[in-house]
């Protein structure tokens, strides 16, 4: 085991972050990364400093082990092989993750999370014919009947809904492979921190307007509903309810693609919600937020559909929204907690 692998193994039996050891060290994170990635070597001091922190000698850091723990002869790097690798002296058993699978992992996330955010964009907007014809057929604005309205409305519903299911289940058997990923401890080849560092910073560009455009949709999709209420013109209080949709659904489209990009970065280098402390906590909150937006969405449509015109209707977006946050952190809290004690 060299030096690179050691470091990374030491930091992530504690717990820590690049972040995290760096302030230990006072450097930065991009010197504990080219550390961990094998472009560069700590100085004396720092090996020392290392240490002292992590409890082991320097003989340990700077001696080469073989598989068994017993020091390297030779000058070659060695990396671990196996699937499980424990040090005995610091930090739980590890998963290796290779660079040809760190780099197979980050492409397959990439084109998943294009169709799975495809899928979740067709559910969300597939209600919109059968809204629009029931209120079309309502005032009298279309030849079919009400029923007749509901029922080529639920046609098309199904119509988006079973490929997009078909979608969802299909790329999640992609990424099923690589569930190790997110839920074990892992130990990185050298090289590979360096490497999926600089994609996440590269990332960043389009990371953050991402998010902040799909807030934006969610929030400028309130305003027909408005706008139709002043007014009271019946295609515009139709319409508004679909286009209320459609951005919302353009919304989750970013928030679901750049998400899972930025979270393949964050699940390599084990930071934010998947470093080792969060990964438990991480299992939690996806089935909250899974299920929480299920709810919210099944409560829109039985509020519109149990109201005259659907009025107020519009308004569950923006709440669930800002509930969801606050109910997050709330979770989160009392999940890590938990963890800690």
């Amino acid at each position: 085991m060299i030096l690179a692998e050691k470091i990374v193994k030491l930091r992530k039996g504690r717990g820590w972050s690049q972040e995290e050891l760096a302030e230990q060290l006072d450097i930065s994170r991009q010197s504990v990364s080219k550390w961990e990635g094998g472009l560069s070597v700590p100085e004396l001091d720092k090996i020392i400093r290392m240490s002292e922190i992590f409890g082991v000698t320097t003989d340990y850091l700077l001696k080469e082990e073989d598989l068994n723990g017993e020091w390297a002869a030779g000058g070659d790097n060695k990396h671990i092989q196996a699937d499980d690798c424990q040090n005995k002296e610091n930090g739980p058993a590890g998963r290796f993750v290779s660079l040809e699978e760190a780099e197979n992992f980050m492409e397959v996330t990439k084109k998943v999370s294009k169709w799975i955010a495809l899928a979740v964009f067709m559910c969300i907007i597939s209600p919109i014919c059968m809204i629009t014809l029931g209120g079309l057929s309502e005032y009298g604005m279309l030849s079919l009947t009400e029923d007749m309205a509901a029922s080529v409305g639920m046609v098309v519903l199904l119509a988006f809904v079973a490929p997009a299911v078909a979608i969802l289940v299909f790329q999640g058997l992609r990424l099923s492979k690589y569930e190790y990923i997110e839920k074990e401890t892992l130990l990185l080849e050298a090289g590979i921190t360096e490497q999926v560092t600089e994609k996440e910073e590269s990332f960043e560009s389009s990371f953050r307007p991402g998010i902040m455009a799909g807030i934006f949709l969610c929030i400028v999709g309130v305003i027909p509903i408005f706008v139709a209420g002043i007014f009271e013109v019946p295609v515009l209080e139709i319409s508004s309810v679909g286009i209320l949709l459609f951005l919302v659904a353009c919304s989750v489209y970013l928030f679901i693609r750049v998400g899972m990009i930025k979270g393949c970065y964050q699940k390599l280098l084990q930071e934010g919600d998947y470093s080792e402390k969060n990964k438990k906590a991480s299992k939690i909150l996806g089935v909250f937020s899974g299920v929480y937006w299920c709810a919210v969405t099944a409560i829109f449509l039985a509020v519109f559909f149990r109201t005259e015109d659907g009025k107020g209707a519009g308004l569950i977006w923006p709440v669930a929204g800002v509930l969801f946050a606050a109910l997050y952190l709330l979770v989160k809290g009392i999940v890590t907690t938990r963890e800690e004690k």
